[in-house]
C-alpha cells in the first residue's frame, strides 16, 4: 500500500512539486546547524552592499552581514514557528473538536455549541491582531509570534475535527462499538482519529504555510523574531529603504518566502488528491 501511494504522489505534479519545494526549506534549516557561510549577525561594513560573489554568493546588506547566512539561518526560524504553532492548534483544536463531536453523539449538545461558540469568539482575534495584543502586554519576540498564530490554528482545527468526527460518529462500526458497551473516548481513539486523520493532515500541511506568511508579517512589523535573530521578514523590513539602491536585499527573501509558501499549499493540495478517496478514483 506504501509503495502504491509513493507512485501515485510521483505521478501527482502538483504534489512532487510542492514536496521538492518544502524538502529545500528544510534541507537549508538543516543546513544551517551544522553550516553556515558566515555568521549571520557578523557585521562587515566596508563590504556593505556587496554584489554576489564566491565570497559572498548573495551578496551582503546594508551592514555587511552575508545575505545567505541569514537566509539560511531565517529557515530555521519559520520551521520553528510552523511546527510548533501548528502543533498547537493540532493537539488542542482536534482535542475540542472530538470533545464537541463525542458529546453531542451522546446527546450532550450544549457541550458542542459551547465549543463551538468559543471557536467562534477566537476567530475574531486573527493571528496579527492577537500578536499585537500580547506584544503589548508581554513585549515583541519569537514566543508571542508562535503563541498568537497557534491559538488562531486552534479553532481551525477544532472545526474540521468536529466536522469530519460527526461523520464517523454516524457509522454502523461506530453504532456498533457503542452497543458493546465502549466509552465515548475509546471509540475516539480506536475509530474516530484514525478515520478523521487525512483531513487533518491536509491542514495541517495548509497551516503551516499560513504560520510562515504570519511570522514573516510579524517580523515584518517588528512583533516576530528580534535582532540579531535572522527573520526573512525583518530582512524585508530593513531592505524597503534601499528598493532603488539595492532591490536584491528585498529580492532574496522575497524568494525564500514565495516559494516555502507556494511549495508548501502545492503539497497540501496535492495530499488531499492524494488522500482522498473519491478524488483518487476522478484520477
Amino acid at each position: 500500500m506504501a509503495e502504491r501511494f509513493a507512485t501515485r504522489a510521483a505521478r501527482h505534479k502538483s504534489f512532487a512539486i510542492g514536496a521538492a519545494l518544502s524538502a529545500v526549506l528544510a534541507l537549508a534549516a538543516l543546513l544551517s546547524l551544522v553550516w553556515q557561510p558566515y555568521a549571520p549577525a557578523e557585521i562587515d561594513i566596508p563590504n556593505k552592499l556587496a554584489a554576489p560573489s564566491a565570497a559572498h554568493w548573495l551578496g551582503t546588506d546594508s551592514l555587511g552581514r552575508d545575505i545567505a547566512s541569514q537566509l539560511l539561518v531565517g529557515a530555521q526560524n519559520s520551521i520553528v514557528v510552523g511546527v510548533v504553532a501548528v502543533g498547537i492548534g493540532l493537539v488542542l483544536g482536534v482535542a475540542l473538536g472530538c470533545l464537541a463531536a463525542a458529546s453531542r453523539a451522546q446527546g450532550r449538545s450544549w457541550l458542542d455549541e459551547a465549543v463551538m461558540r468559543a471557536a467562534d469568539f477566537t476567530f475574531a482575534f486573527p493571528a496579527l491582531l492577537s500578536a499585537i495584543m500580547l506584544t503589548a502586554i508581554y513585549g515583541p519576540g519569537l514566543l508571542m509570534s508562535i503563541v498568537a498564530i497557534g491559538i488562531f490554528n486552534v479553532p481551525v482545527f477544532a472545526r474540521i475535527a468536529r466536522g469530519a468526527a460527526q461523520v464517523v460518529w454516524a457509522r454502523e462500526y461506530v453504532m456498533a462499538a457503542r452497543a458493546a458497551g465502549k466509552g465515548p473516548w475509546a471509540i475516539t481513539w480506536d475509530h474516530v482519529l484514525p478515520n478523521i486523520a487525512s483531513p487533518l493532515i491536509v491542514q495541517a500541511t495548509i497551516s503551516f504555510a499560513t504560520a510562515i506568511l504570519a511570522e514573516a508579517a510579524l517580523s515584518y512589523l517588528g512583533l516576530g523574531t528580534q535582532p540579531p535573530q535572522p527573520s526573512w521578514g525583518r530582512m524585508l523590513s530593513e531592505a524597503q529603504t534601499l528598493m532603488f539602491q539595492a532591490p536584491q536585499l528585498a529580492l532574496w527573501p522575497g524568494l525564500a518566502i514565495v516559494f516555502s509558501v507556494l511549495g508548501l499549499n502545492l503539497m497540501g493540495d496535492g495530499l488531499r488528491d492524494l488522500m482522498d478517496p473519491r478524488l483518487a478514483r476522478a484520477r
